[in-house]
């Protein structure tokens, strides 16, 4: 079956399809407690330097912004633990996707489409997770804007470079609303050429039962109802 109009379907990576909660779930019993509200601010802070660097302009890559909001989240909390601290960070490495990722990632290509990651994570980083959750063969590109020395995925994008294998009509997933896009409309003028864009939020549910709750189901079926011409896969189903 070929595609409609839309060829390629790029995703964002942490949050969309990795799980960035999990790296803090391996350890949850040595941080108590605080294990859930670390792993909220580590995320938050994440965001926050990754947004502030951009409109800065100040340049790191994702692993420096990553190490630094948990030196903040492992601050505001009071945790002086380095060896706890590291092992958290080389956990960013091989974090878990969304249980559901595989087999929306596998309906896409048996129906034509062309699936990528676009993300501000490194490529070091990237390639870890994807190993990680063994989606190599279910996808078609891994591309990190740290080739040009970005922070925004979106921003970023526009200064790839570019081939001619790179699709005319490009559909972008992410569960970030605020990262210069409106939910299920074109970006402003930001958005790669010929892209649009659709968020979906996945932080509708504590940290804590994340992974298992309606909202990722309900995310993956938009996903999928977006796209032209084809229903929502039959293992997935509206709550």
């Amino acid at each position: 079956m070929k595609p409609g109009p839309f060829s390629h379907c790029v995703f964002d990576a942490y949050g969309t399809l990795f799980d960035v909660h999990s790296a803090v779930g391996r350890y949850r019993e040595v941080l108590g407690e605080k294990a859930d509200p670390v792993s909220i601010l580590w995320r938050t802070k994440q965001l926050e330097y990754t947004w502030l660097r951009s409109l800065m302009r100040q340049h790191v890559d994702f692993w420096r912004i990553t190490s630094d909001a948990l030196e903040f989240a492992f601050s505001a909390h009071e945790i002086i633990n380095p060896e706890l601290q590291n092992q958290l960070l080389q956990a960013y490495h091989q974090l878990d996707c969304y249980p559901e990722v595989p087999e929306t990632l596998k309906w896409l290509k048996d129906r034509g489409y062309g699936t990528a990651i676009l993300s501000n994570g490194s490529p070091k980083m990237l390639a870890s997770g994807v190993n990680n959750s063994g989606l190599e063969k279910l996808l078609n590109s891994v591309l990190s804007v740290e080739e040009v020395g970005s922070s925004n995925p979106i921003q970023g994008s526009t200064n790839l470079p570019s081939n001619n294998s790179k699709p005319k009509q490009v559909k972008s997933f992410s569960s970030l609303p605020t990262l210069g896009m409106s939910a299920d409309r074109p970006t402003s003028a930001s958005k790669p050429s010929g892209s649009t864009v659709s968020a979906r939020n996945r932080n509708a549910s504590p940290v804590s039962t994340c992974s298992k709750s309606n909202a990722l189901t309900r995310f993956w079926s938009g996903l999928i109802s977006s796209l032209p011409f084809f229903p929502a896969p039959s293992g997935l189903h509206l709550p």
